[in-house]
């Protein structure tokens, strides 16, 4: 299945649980627009093609004191596939590394990184994120406010 497969109620059916993944499947049926059994068949067919990857708690991190946010660009002084590929791997291992884009543009990668407050954001980029395979360079921007960082307004 691919997108171009996709129907009205598929992507209402994404849409509604992309809002609220908790909703019961009555709930979603009745939202879309169809009888629970249709509705049920179709959810399982938009989790088994990957279109719903998973369901999962969204926890506000401000309040588990992980409130710093710093915006990191990356220069590789290798950007052959290798070097690409080792970065990838060993960025994956970092969990205070919440996001990491590869861009196309002045720099290799963005990375979101969230940590406790500065000094601890410190420490992750001399002893981590500068010791990346290939790493050469970094530029940091460090995140005043969130004004919008919820991904629910994404459109089906």
């Amino acid at each position: 299945m691919n997108d171009s497969q996709l129907d009205a109620f598929d992507r209402k059916i994404m849409a509604a649980l992309h809002r609220d993944g908790r909703m019961s499947m009555t709930e979603l049926a009745s939202t879309v627009g169809l009888s629970k059994t249709p509705c049920q068949l179709r959810v399982k067919k938009l989790r088994d093609s990957g279109f719903i990857q998973g369901f999962r708690a969204i926890l506000d991190l401000g309040k588990l004191g992980l409130d710093h946010i710093a915006f990191v660009e990356v220069t590789l002084s290798d950007t052959r596939e290798a070097a690409l590929q080792a970065f990838n791997s060993a960025v994956s291992e970092v969990s205070e590394i919440e996001e990491c884009h590869m861009i196309a543009g002045a720099f290799d990668y963005l990375l979101k990184v969230r940590t406790v407050d500065i000094k601890a954001y410190r420490a992750v980029l001399g002893e981590v994120i500068s010791n990346l395979p290939h790493v050469s360079n970094s530029s940091t921007h460090v995140s005043m406010e969130a004004v919008k960082d919820d991904g629910q307004n994404a459109a089906f």
